[in-house]
């Protein structure tokens, strides 16, 4: 399964991610694609989204611990890894 999650999109590449996902919400891409056309998909990606794009794209792994994050871009929230485990970092607001 491959997630793509977008703040802006360039028309031409909205219309083509059109032909291979479903458009639940706007700028929200879902798709049960095999892993080499997911592969080809993200590279499509990378080459023609600008990085104000804002692009997180979450990949299903067959492997530990199931899933790939990546992104196009600077993401709003910052990302760490731990013990090979991709982790989006929250912060607390205090009262």
């Amino acid at each position: 399964m491959l997630v793509v999650v977008a703040n802006d999109l360039p028309p031409a590449v909205r219309g083509r991610m059109k032909l291979w996902f479903v458009e639940p919400r706007p700028n929200i891409f879902v798709s049960g694609l095999k892993d080499s056309v997911a592969i080809t998909v993200i590279d499509y990606l990378h080459k023609h989204c600008p990085p104000d794009s804002g692009l997180v794209i979450f990949r299903s792994l067959s492997r530990p611990p199931g899933y790939e994050i990546r992104t196009v871009g600077p993401p709003r929230k910052p990302m760490m890894t731990i013990s090979g485990l991709q982790l989006v970092v929250e912060t607390l607001l205090s009262m």
